[in-house]
């Protein structure tokens, strides 16, 4: 199994925000990162794990869950 490795430019697509937000985040140590060359490197299992840290879900969560809630 190959990792995926993405830029600056690609992780701020994946996460639609802005370049620079990627950047900062990354130099604070908020977002897992790696540096090659004096450029930043992402992992892309590392960030899905950092989104799903973000929004609260269990670490075991996957793509199919809808987010709704059962009704009582």
């Amino acid at each position: 199994m190959t990792e995926q490795i993405m830029t600056i430019k690609e992780v701020a697509g994946y996460l639609k925000v802005h370049e620079r937000t990627v950047y900062r985040l990354a130099a604070k140590g908020d977002l897992p990162a790696f540096k090659v060359a004096n450029t930043w490197r992402f992992r892309l299992q590392d960030i899905d794990h950092w989104i799903r840290q973000q929004t609260g879900a269990p670490a075991s969560a996957g793509a199919e869950q809808t987010g709704r809630r059962a009704e009582s």
